[in-house]
């Protein structure tokens, strides 16, 4: 495994090709990377589809709504809900959205971040200041690159399970 540093700030995301770790940037975004952790340790992220993957750009779950592949899945749906909880507020800032960084997915309004994330095949400065970093990837990016692409993948990839580092034995 990655050398972790913190795990109550790490996540480790299963995939179906191995692990994926992942540093939450607590000193830059608190807000989104605390909500993740909820999330993680609800089990609300587990078997949720990769419902729009864009080759040469990035990878988008999280949609503990309709993106459940073992509950209530609607593929159609997929993207367009959140979860119980609030909208978060924005928390732009100067990290760059590069490979392996993850940005927070929202609608137009800046504040309407939930749990839908992505994961950037590619850097992708152009989503500089308008979109939440909050994490990145430290280790298994190969693992992220072999995700189904589709928008939606005909048969998505999905994460298998999300924990909080420190939460696992």
């Amino acid at each position: 495994m990655a050398d972790i540093k913190d795990p109550e700030n790490t996540i480790i995301l299963t995939l179906k090709d191995g692990e994926v770790v992942i540093e939450l940037l607590t000193d830059i975004a608190p807000k989104h990377a605390e909500r993740m952790k909820q999330l993680a340790r609800d089990k609300a992220y587990d078997n949720v589809a990769f419902h729009r993957v864009i080759e040469g750009f990035m990878a988008q779950t999280g949609d503990v709504e309709n993106g459940n592949m073992e509950n209530n899945f609607n593929l159609r749906r997929a993207g367009t809900g959140g979860s119980q909880y609030d909208d978060l507020p924005a928390e732009f800032s100067r990290i760059p959205h590069d490979r392996g960084t993850l940005g927070a997915a929202r609608s137009a309004n800046p504040n309407s971040a939930n749990s839908q994330f992505f994961i950037n095949f590619t850097d992708n400065h152009f989503l500089n200041g308008q979109y939440t970093v909050y994490g990145r990837v430290i280790k298994g990016m190969e693992h992220v690159d072999k995700i189904t692409r589709g928008e939606p993948p005909a048969s998505p990839d999905r994460m298998i399970t999300v924990r909080v580092a420190a939460d696992v034995a």
